[in-house]
């Protein structure tokens, strides 16, 4: 369970105090599919990089499975980025030099995972997302959909329980963006829990549960086919 309670983040900008987050309150149950929106400057990426402790808030509390983020060091926090969460965004963010499966292989480096079991977690992966014929295949030389398939992977490679997805589909073309938003529909099915910001209504629209933020507050928070 995700849960959040008066974030607050402050920018200090020279000697111009911005504030990012005003005191936003949010429960995220396991397997739910919750889209964030707002315009340009809401506070929504913030917010992302909050849950996804890439960052700290300036006061608040934010719980992650029960346990408070907001006293854990550096380490710590690396460690729950590493195990628990998995991140998708808008750029794929995949190592040019590296093959699809050692792009995959990637969180499981860091997580100390031998050679052996790291190919084979991989390899799953990418049979999972429909590459598996692409896993030597370097990110020039695959599609944009098939990169944020590859970025995918490299998220879920962990099994983590909640998907972070920054704009997934913002770099693709219609048909690439329906296919990746099908893939992330089935992994909920499953039982991931998915946050996602898009500034797309018509993908917003696939999720069960939207919130909007408005000038770093909640503004709405309303399920499908209720409030």
């Amino acid at each position: 369970m995700i849960r959040v309670d008066e974030l607050f983040k402050t920018y200090r900008m020279g000697k111009v105090e911005v504030d990012a987050l005003n005191g936003v309150s949010l429960t995220i149950m396991p397997g739910e599919f919750v889209t964030i929106m707002g315009p340009s400057g809401s506070g929504k990426s913030t917010l992302m990089n909050i849950l996804g402790c890439l960052d700290r808030p300036t006061s608040g509390s934010y719980m992650l499975e029960g346990r408070e983020m907001s006293g854990l060091d550096d380490d710590e926090l690396a460690h729950v980025r590493n195990k628990s969460i998995g991140f998708v965004f808008q750029t794929f963010n995949l190592l040019p030099r590296l093959s699809a499966a050692k792009n995959v292989e990637l969180p499981l480096i860091y997580g100390g995972v031998p050679a052996g079991e790291r190919r084979e977690r991989a390899a799953a992966m990418l049979q999972k997302v429909g590459l598996a014929d692409r896993a030597g295949h370097k990110p020039a030389e695959l599609s944009g959909g098939q990169q944020q398939r590859v970025a995918i992977a490299r998220a879920l490679v962990n099994d983590p329980g909640v998907l972070l997805a920054d704009e997934p589909t913002g770099n693709l073309d219609s048909k690439a963006g329906a296919g990746i938003m099908e893939m992330i529909h089935s992994l909920n099915d499953g039982g991931v829990t998915v946050v996602m910001v898009t500034h797309d209504p018509r993908v917003a629209e696939a999720a069960k549960r939207t919130v909007r933020i408005i000038d770093g507050k909640v503004e709405s928070d309303e399920t499908a086919g209720g409030s």
